[in-house]
């Protein structure tokens, strides 16, 4: 591990986790230099991330070809690649996953998107991918959605380690922080050993000032501009604040004495999307104990560059973050109009990803066919 903002931030106890894997990066030694070289200690993927590793350059056809050849349909080819990128990425990071304990090393893998409405088939698929990728360290990402709750819940309950997605506002985090608690208990019930479930949360943050932001400007008052580029952060800050109150309750008190761990806070849509603002704000700005920040690569290689790391941005902070979403309520600004927006945007666009990687790897194996 090198010195730099990075390990900085690992210090102050943030893991650093990268927001994208394919099979190049597996292959060429890339991924193990960013572990050995900028304090990487984890992956998350997405349904964009794996279209876009997927149907990039030549490293899965041969693999696209031999499915082919076994008469594999779309559907099992693409859960074929994706946890074959997965399960190899857990066997990478196993150094990592054992040296912290469990903590990190982790890999996330996400149930089809299109389930993001349906209860029971995201159990069903999450059941499949925790059996199918068969690594301790591997999480299940179930969306943040009402339907995805119960989901949430079942999972944790059957021993699966989750990363929850698509977090936009604070009560749904509430909500999904006290599925996560169901699970812990209905895991202890069953005799299950808690302390091999992990979870994490992914709240999303630059999203969330790319949509409040253009109502700021649409307002145009000083008081409006003010604003722009904070409610990210202080909704973040706010979730942070839940949860310090959340994880350090009874109810948790309790589990924790029968092994369970704290579900931790991950900052997810971290690479700034405003050219105004600051390339590494939201990695400076989010620094904290016990928390992820998992980073597209741009992100991470300007934060190892020049991030200005000045310690502990969370802790006690919440009072402060929730005048900020009080001065966008007295704006006429309806944050949870936003949030709720944002949920639905996100779940459609992960959609859509997925269904043009299907297409395309229908395309490919009937060519292979011909």
């Amino acid at each position: 591990m090198s010195t730099s903002p990075l390990s900085e931030l690992s210090a102050l106890g943030v893991s650093v986790w990268l927001d994208d894997l394919s099979r190049d990066r597996l292959t060429d030694g890339s991924l193990q230099a960013l572990i050995d070289e900028k304090n990487v200690v984890g992956v998350t993927t997405n349904p964009s991330i794996f279209a876009a590793a997927i149907t990039s350059g030549t490293a899965y056809d041969d693999q696209i070809r031999a499915l082919a050849a076994d008469g594999a349909d779309v559907e099992s080819a693409v859960t074929t690649l994706t946890t074959d990128d997965v399960r190899s990425a857990c066997d990478l990071f196993a150094p990592v996953y054992e040296a912290t304990g469990g903590q990190d090393g982790r890999v996330s893998i996400e149930v089809d998107p299109r389930l993001a409405r349906d209860t029971e088939g995201t159990i069903a698929q999450a059941r499949e991918l925790w059996a199918r990728v068969d690594r301790p360290n591997v999480m299940i990402k179930i969306p943040a959605t009402v339907e995805g709750l119960p989901a949430i819940t079942e999972s944790i309950a059957a021993g699966i380690s989750v990363n929850v997605t698509l977090i936009f506002s604070l009560d749904r985090y509430r909500a999904v922080a006290n599925a996560y608690l169901d699970g812990l208990e209905r895991a202890k019930d069953a005799g299950i050993d808690l302390g091999t479930i992990r979870s994490v949360a992914s709240f999303f943050v630059s999203r969330v000032d790319g949509i409040v932001d253009k109502q700021l400007d649409a307002n145009g008052s000083e008081e409006a501009a003010a604003l722009r580029g904070s409610t990210g952060i202080a909704n973040a800050r706010v979730a942070y604040g839940a949860f310090e109150e959340i994880f350090s309750s009874p109810r948790f008190e309790a589990l924790k004495e029968a092994g369970a761990h704290p579900q931790r806070p991950l900052w997810a849509s971290t690479g700034v999307k405003d050219p105004a603002f600051r390339d590494t704000l939201y990695v400076e700005e989010l620094a904290g104990p016990l928390t992820v920040n998992t980073m597209p690569e741009k992100t991470l290689d300007a934060s190892f560059d020049h991030a200005e790391v000045s310690g502990d941005k969370l802790s006690g902070t919440a009072e402060e973050a929730q005048r900020v979403l009080d001065a966008l309520a007295a704006l006429g600004i309806d944050f949870t109009a936003a949030t709720d927006e944002l949920e639905a945007d996100g779940v459609s666009k992960f959609a859509t990803a997925w269904t043009d990687l299907l297409s395309d790897v229908d395309k490919a194996l009937g060519e292979a066919r011909a």
